[in-house]
């Protein structure tokens, strides 16, 4: 026998045991069939539809309905299959568990079962919207993404799907209510869906079909909440027509934010002239009337009834002045609406889904002696930044309706928006998530996006997150990020992915994209034209430690340099997918980077030479061309995002200058670079920059918090987070303890860093400082919200405390202990020049 077919025997014979232990589901042959029980809810009509469409997406044919023992796939709703007792005892005998999949809202199972020679897929939900969430897990493991049409991220073909032949899952989410708030809209989701997707409709409407896909998007990423776009640009979601009917056949539940009580849309809705001032005080016959007119029209649906009342739009309430007139009125408001729930949706209010969020000043007013009922989840809210700011108390977390949390990916307001790119680290999102699951805040967890898009990885992981809190743990955050990054655009890209895109979420946890103009937004308007502060020079320096300012700029080029290596393992299928999730954000943040930075280049520069010399200086030519070009390349990535990527159909959905914030003009130069000037100089080296910009300390030591040599119980790591990338997590009364070398003798500035937390309660955060088993020094990071330095923390991503120590030469033990709870050690840097002007620690990142 020839070696070639001896080896081809072995291959067969190799192939046959494999598939033995394999339950095929398509085999390359005929179309996939399935049966679906009698009664079902609409959601699951939605998925199957879903699910057809991305099998003929992989197969080339369509799923065929057909009868149920000839089925591959069966699926069954528990709650409306009406089984009779001999069909519960039958599935039972199966394996299936019923009574457990039953007691679960939302669940799946999903299992190969059956005798040898006829097995079948079962998925069983317990509920409408567990069923469609079973089916959809089938598409995922087809291996179709979630973000298919979002993200255009096309599925591979396949001539084969199997699944191992004992096959089970049995599946419930950890978070009740989980979802979205649309927000911040208006330059993203709100004109590409009227001007583009659906120009039929109104002016500044997100129309009925904009929805639908929303909501399919929700139902892939099993997700079932939503609170819909609400700013005054964006038609009100309940003049859109179908949107709610819509809304329900998806099995989404509609809420609204924390400023719009009885589900009303108020910066749409509520017409002054008609009605009067929003005023509970002087006009409650009106308020009461316009709240009832909508529970009227939507009792009949699955919703959350927001409750309290503020001002029309993300303002105080209205006449009331004094924190005791204020709690009165919030409370006759909250018992007035629990009359009309009682009234108009179900006499049983307790049973009716609601929220009270705690947001701004409403957090004074609640702590005054508010009575919140019992049954009501409270919201709670991070700072904006990603920062949970209050969390359940040991009390709170008894209550019967549980705790929910308001999260940002993007934000308009002060100190600066975001709400170009997302660049939240993921650390943080888990970090924080993490801490509020912990404290029982299970009931209700939402997110803030202006857009699908942008957010892509970021949200995703918010929501796996909260259908399953174990999906992830702060040691497996980047193997989740890589998994992910596989999944999109295939292993061998993925994997060289994943370095790539830890590197860009340092870089923007150090400054976002959109803080780079060292400016604020909502300012004192007596002080600063439209309360906006002009963009500045940047703390970068440009001669500390080598040139950090140089440093941040290659490492953006390594990162630019390591997506452009990877892109040439994509298929070509899903290019678009990768210019819009990944390429588009990284290649923008870069430039944003190099604009600023060498505008600061130039600026310097020019304070050195005579203004008669500024057009003949080549290092001044040279740094203005780049900053110039880099603002060019915004505007053009921008444009292919828009108008080319897949094709046009984008097109309005990406903005490089939200709100028309300075820090995205052109960028602020000494002389303006020509045409021919950009294309002279813009590929050029400065004069003063080395092909290796090397780290250079000088009278300094400096640490990341991960490379401790001692820690207490409980301690733990948290990747991607701070700019360390790896922050430690320090429970309260825990420590850790480092160890180093000091080549100096006399005083020095410890400047320690923590990721700017919240105490989440009325208490305090705080931790100490112990060099060599001495006193230890207490430092405190507890800020005023809207303070200065809040602000300042925010921004940078960390705050910095400093201690004063003697030292002498010789080795020495620093050790920093945690005083109260949420306290994240990033990096510290023992400095003996205290006067030093830098921006970024002096270390290398903690892979």
């Amino acid at each position: 026998m020839h070696l070639r077919s001896f080896l081809l025997i072995i291959t067969l014979i190799c192939c046959q045991l494999l598939l033995g232990n394999s339950f095929v589901w398509y085999n390359g042959k005929q179309a996939i069939t399935y049966a679906v029980s009698e009664s079902t809810s609409p959601v699951v009509g939605v998925a199957l539809g879903m699910f057809c469409s991305d099998m003929e997406q992989v197969t080339g044919m369509q799923p065929q309905q057909t009868a149920e023992k000839e089925a591959t796939i069966r699926i069954i709703q528990l709650d409306m299959a009406a089984l009779s007792q001999k069909e519960k005892q039958e599935l039972q005998r199966l394996g299936i568990p019923i009574d457990s999949i039953s007691a679960k809202k939302d669940a799946f199972f999903i299992s190969v079962l059956g005798r040898a020679s006829k097995k079948q897929l079962f998925i069983v939900g317990s509920n409408g919207r567990g069923a469609a969430y079973g089916i959809l897990e089938l598409s995922r493991k087809a291996g179709v993404s979630p973000w298919v049409w979002w993200g255009d991220v096309l599925p591979e073909k396949k001539n084969r799907l199997t699944l191992p032949a004992k096959f089970s899952t049995f599946q419930s989410p950890s978070v009740e209510y989980r979802g979205i708030f649309i927000n911040d809209e208006d330059w993203t989701l709100q004109p590409w869906s009227w001007k583009h997707f659906e120009p039929e409709g109104v002016d500044g409407m997100i129309g009925p079909r904009t929805y639908k896909e929303i909501f399919k998007f929700l139902l892939r990423m099993r997700a079932n909440t939503i609170w819909p776009g609400m700013h005054g640009i964006t038609v009100p979601f309940y003049f859109v027509p179908g949107a709610k009917e819509i809304a329900d056949s998806c099995g989404i539940v509609i809420g609204t934010a924390h400023c719009e009580p009885m589900m009303r849309n108020n910066v749409g809705e509520w017409d002054e002239v008609l009605r009067g001032k929003y005023n509970y005080i002087t006009n409650k016959k009106q308020v009461t009337t316009y709240w009832t007119e909508r529970l009227k029209e939507v009792h009949s649906y699955e919703n959350i009834y927001t409750i309290g009342m503020r001002g029309v739009h993300d303002s105080g309430m209205e006449g009331v002045k004094t924190l005791k007139e204020q709690t009165t009125a919030l409370q006759r408001v909250i018992d007035d609406q629990r009359k009309l729930l009682a009234e108009h949706v179900s006499p049983d209010v307790a049973k009716i889904p609601q929220q009270f969020v705690p947001y701004k000043e409403v957090l004074q007013v609640m702590e005054n002696g508010l009575d919140i009922p019992e049954d009501v989840i409270l919201t709670w809210c991070d700072d904006n930044y990603g920062y949970m700011t209050r969390l359940s108390n040991i009390e709170q977390q008894k209550r019967s309706g549980g705790g929910g949390i308001y999260y940002h990916l993007n934000y308009w307001g002060r100190p600066h928006d975001y709400m170009w790119l997302c660049a939240i680290q993921p650390g943080l999102v888990y970090n924080e998530m993490k801490e509020a699951y912990n404290h029982n805040v299970r009931r209700l967890w939402i997110v803030n996006v202006h857009d699908l898009k942008p957010a892509a990885y970021d949200l995703e992981l918010f929501l796996d997150m909260a259908w399953d809190i174990n999906s992830v743990s702060p040691s497996t955050l980047n193997e989740h990020h890589e998994r992910w990054l596989c999944r999109e655009y295939g292993d061998a890209a993925g994997k060289k992915l994943l370095p790539a895109m830890l590197e860009y979420y340092r870089l923007c946890a150090i400054r976002k994209a959109e803080f780079m103009g060292w400016n604020q937004v909502e300012l004192n308007k007596k002080k600063y034209a439209r309360g906006w502060s002009s963009v500045a020079d940047t703390e970068f320096s440009l001669t500390e430690f080598g040139g950090e300012l140089d440093r941040y700029l290659q490492d953006y080029e390594a990162v630019k340099q390591m997506l452009i290596e990877a892109e040439a393992l994509i298929p070509a299928y899903r290019k678009d997918a990768f210019f819009g999730q990944l390429k588009y954000a990284v290649f923008g943040a870069a430039a944003m980077a190099t604009k600023m930075l060498e505008a600061q280049r130039a600026r310097a520069i020019a304070t050195t030479i005579p203004d008669s010399q500024w057009s003949q200086n080549v290092e001044l030519l040279t740094a203005s061309a780049k900053s110039q070009h880099a603002y060019q390349e915004i505007l053009k990535l921008t444009d292919y995002y828009n108008n080319e990527m897949t094709g046009g159909k984008w097109k309005y959905s990406m903005c490089h200058n939200p709100r028309n914030l300075y820090v995205f003009n052109p960028p602020k130069l000494p002389i303006t670079p020509t045409d021919g000037d950009i294309q002279k100089y813009a590929s050029m080296e400065n004069k003063q920059v080395t092909s290796l910009i090397k780290l250079q300390l000088e009278d300094c030591i400096a640490y990341n918090a991960a490379d401790y040599v001692k820690a207490t119980k409980g301690v733990f790591k948290v990747e991607n987070l701070g700019h360390s990338m790896n922050a430690v997590s320090l429970p309260k009364g825990e420590s850790i303890t480092f160890e180093f070398d000091n080549p100096l003798q006399g005083e020095a500035i410890l400047r320690t860093a923590v990721i700017p937390t919240q105490p989440n309660d009325k208490g305090d955060i705080r931790f100490s400082i112990s060099m060599d088993g001495g006193e230890p020094q207490v430092c405190s990071f507890r800020e005023g919200f809207r303070t200065e330095s809040w602000k300042q923390n925010v921004l940078r991503g960390q705050a910095i405390r400093e201690t004063t120590h003697q030292l002498t030469k010789g080795k020495h033990t620093l050790t920093i202990t945690a005083l109260d709870n949420h306290v994240l050690i990033d990096q510290w840097m023992l400095d003996f020049k205290p006067d030093r002007k830098f921006y970024v620690f002096p270390v290398k990142p903690a892979y």
